[in-house]
């Protein structure tokens, strides 16, 4: 048995149970723990107290484990995951007594997520990298990277360390200029033509003049269920240029470095998304309708769906 301040040692307190031998350096396990044989742990990890482990289960470095928390077969926490005190995962969404039958649904948590004391996870989910599940959370579908969810069932809230977009005024005498770039490498939002009159209003833009490229496809997204998110890509060449042609739409862009949140709300603004930038839409309004102008035509090679994937993207192509 080892001290908790020996250097690259293993401690497990006297009162924990660990039957597995593959437990990285300097993790530390404590009291009435208990690790099944077959689980991994990594190095640095800090398992608390009345703490359950079951055998098909992948646990990364760095990774903090809060007390009370069972953690059943078929779970997968990346590097640097949080896990906060009473925290509930499953792996059956209709489970019998002694019924073994139906094949463990895989959860993945990914690299570091944090999830919220009291949180409960269904199964078969996966858990962006670096999303913050709140306190109480019942998550009943995917997460997506940088998410922060909430509530009954959990809806996204907002993104970590995105910037909010407050101010793209700009004179008539500038329409179809950009009313200023965001924090985010390369993104613009734009101010389009207006003209009011008696007979209604209309807004208009030119190929060529008023638009940073030439679209050659455009896309219409409206009747978004709920505030559910969509978009969560980037692209490798196309360009795209977003207009909330009716209702409201938040857009949040991303460079891997830097993310900022735009809110689209009138039909004369648009938000021109660059390639190599991550791009999710949400908290639509139940009237909205987005238009989205593309500067090539569809091609699913283009896209770059995993966050973790572009952010290795984005390193390789500023080196």
């Amino acid at each position: 048995m080892s001290s908790p301040n020996d250097s690259d040692a293993v401690f497990v307190h006297p009162r924990a149970l660990c039957e597995s031998a593959t437990i990285g350096a300097r993790t530390r396990i404590w009291a009435f723990a208990h690790v099944l044989p077959e689980a991994v742990i990594g190095a640095d990890c800090n398992i608390c107290d009345h703490v359950f482990i079951e055998n098909d289960v992948v646990i990364g470095d760095r990774v903090t484990i809060k007390c009370g928390v069972q953690v059943w077969d078929g779970l997968r926490l990346a590097d640097d995951v949080f896990v906060g005190p009473n925290a509930s995962f499953s792996n059956d969404r209709f489970p019998r007594s002694r019924q073994h039958d139906r094949p463990i649904e895989m959860t993945f948590v990914e690299r570091g997520a944090s999830i919220g004391a009291g949180a409960v996870i269904l199964p078969g989910l996966r858990i962006g990298s670096l999303a913050l599940v709140g306190a109480g959370a019942v998550v009943t579908h995917n997460v997506p990277p940088r998410a922060i969810v909430s509530g009954n069932p959990a809806r996204i809230v907002g993104y970590v360390g995105a910037k909010t977009q407050t101010d793209r005024s700009v004179s008539k005498s500038n329409a179809g200029t950009a009313a200023g770039p965001l924090s985010v490498a390369g993104a613009e939002l734009y101010r389009l033509n207006l003209v009011n009159d008696l007979r209604g209003s209309l807004t208009v833009a030119e190929c060529g003049r008023d638009l940073p490229f030439v679209p050659q496809r455009y896309f219409m997204v409206f009747d978004v269920p709920g505030r559910d998110v969509r978009g969560e890509h980037a692209h490798r060449r196309c360009h795209q240029y977003l207009i909330a042609a009716r209702g409201s739409v938040s857009v949040v862009v991303d460079d891997g470095t830097t993310s900022e949140e735009v809110t689209l709300d009138e039909p004369n603004v648009g938000l021109y998304v660059p390639p190599m930038v991550w791009a999710v839409q949400y908290r639509y309004s139940p009237d909205a309708l987005l238009l989205v102008l593309a500067s090539d035509p569809y091609d699913p090679d283009d896209y770059i769906r995993n966050y973790d994937e572009f952010l290795a993207a984005v390193g390789a192509s500023g080196s």
